[in-house]
């Protein structure tokens, strides 16, 4: 099991879930390396960073940057590059842990 389905089981079970994302396309928002906490829940609104599936390929933390009432939501980085629509939304960004820094979202 890869870290993305044990992210979408505990999800599943519990509600909430911790992965190490990595990459630098949601900088200076988020850390690279750094350990998000996802929360699942009924909506999501646009800034979230979620944990969703866009085109086929799971996207760790990206955020919705529009919503739309036949399409879902529309996935983007920090840096302008928009992964498309969806409607699968696992869970949302509410906290990031790197070296001795905690932020909550």
């Amino acid at each position: 099991m890869n870290k993305y389905e044990r992210l979408i089981e505990e999800l599943d079970k519990n509600g909430t879930g911790k992965m190490k994302c990595f990459g630098n396309s949601m900088t200076p928002i988020l850390h690279n390396g750094g350990l998000m906490t996802f929360k699942k829940q009924e909506k999501y609104d646009i800034g979230d960073m979620v944990f969703c599936k866009c085109r086929g390929r799971l996207i760790d933390c990206h955020k919705i940057t529009q919503k739309n009432d036949e399409r879902g939501y529309l996935i983007a980085n920090n840096k302008g590059w928009e992964n498309g629509w969806t409607r699968t939304i696992y869970g949302r960004v509410i906290k990031e842990e790197y070296k001795n820094e905690v932020k909550e979202f």
